[in-house]
């Protein structure tokens, strides 16, 4: 609609991997008032739609996307209810969801510190299930609210609702109906932490904490992945490219058998988590390029755009380390970034 979409968008600088592209049509949704302006618009609620949070989880395939973009930007951080040793809180999908971390601490609402410097925004986060040092969001998710784009109607789901899993939920799973408008968030007052990594481990002692408090807790995490992730703004990436693989447990122990150094983390089912970092570099990709498209020299879940990358050439990076990886572990890598 005039004055709310626009034509012809440029989204290079609205994905973190640096794709050229543009969008046949885009709006930014600042105040749920606008929700009414965004449902009578016929092209955007039953055509081909793409809904933009932080761009950090996000591959462009296309130079020029065929749809209505709509990006998140709604903010706001609102105290609901606070009973001396829980508080709830609700936070608009458009906040960033580091500063909401942060900003969570300086209030003495403790839960999020493990997921510290997680790029994007609150309202992807559940679609993703995002987590970090054993903590997923569905273990701080209350409830949210979603709106259903092809009917029109809002729906409040509890976790339960939202079928959580591994980098997974019925929002990821039904992608383009949904839109989270905001996160409840259950917090304790009382400030535990959680310390069972050993790089979290590592770094505080090396700052001789003992007795770490929640916000220790979140500075060795920002430190830990400042000192592994590059920075978006000087190499474009998208964070974790692939998901790490679960195993059957008889697989688990024929790779171990060959390889007793193989991180790997038991399931409650029985399979076995591995590290897909650890298998992408021990199948010889770490730090390698395919012209302009390559592999962190540091994490090598990590693909970076080296300069003028296009969607097709993360593609075929991307395709190229999945095969390598198969063919020395006979373990399937899935790609982790929504494909557009």
């Amino acid at each position: 609609m005039t004055g709310f979409f626009h034509e012809h968008v440029a989204l290079t600088a609205l994905n973190t991997l640096g794709i050229v592209a543009h969008a046949r049509r885009l709006a930014v949704l600042r105040d749920e008032a606008q929700l009414p302006t965004l449902l009578a618009d016929g092209d955007f609620c039953h055509g081909p739609r793409l809904i933009l949070g932080g761009g950090s989880n996000l591959l462009i395939t296309q130079p020029e996307v065929n749809a209505s973009v709509l990006q998140l930007a709604t903010q706001g951080i609102q105290l609901v209810a606070d009973d001396g040793h829980h508080v709830l809180i609700d936070v608009a999908g458009g906040e960033p969801w580091h500063r909401t971390v942060r900003h969570t601490l300086e209030q003495g609402w403790y839960g999020l510190e493990n997921l510290s410097l997680i790029p994007g925004t609150v309202g992807a986060s559940p679609i993703q299930n995002i987590g970090a040092y054993g903590v997923e969001v569905q273990d701080r998710l209350h409830s949210l609210r979603a709106l259903s784009l092809p009917e029109g109607k809002m729906h409040v789901f509890s976790r339960d609702d939202c079928q959580f899993g591994y980098r997974d939920s019925l929002f990821k799973q039904q992608a383009g109906r949904w839109l989270v408008l905001s996160v409840r968030l259950s917090l304790s007052r009382q400030p535990g932490a959680l310390t069972l990594y050993g790089d979290i481990r590592q770094a505080l002692e090396q700052d001789g904490i003992a007795q770490p408090t929640p916000l220790d807790v979140s500075n060795a995490v920002m430190r830990i992945r400042q000192a592994k992730l590059p920075d978006p703004a000087t190499l474009g990436n998208a964070g974790s490219f692939f998901k790490n693989p679960v195993v059957d447990a008889q697989h688990a122990a024929r790779l171990l058998a060959d390889h007793p150094d193989l991180p790997h983390y038991p399931q409650a089912d029985g399979q076995v988590k591995l590290a897909a970092g650890w298998l992408i570099d021990r199948a010889g990709w770490k730090g390698r390029r395919l012209g302009p498209a390559g592999v962190h020299d540091r994490q090598a879940l990590v693909l970076v755009n080296h300069g003028g990358a296009t969607g097709a050439d993360i593609l075929a990076l991307a395709s190229a380390i999945q095969a390598a990886v198969w063919a020395h572990y006979a373990v399937t890598l899935e790609r982790e970034p929504v494909t557009v």
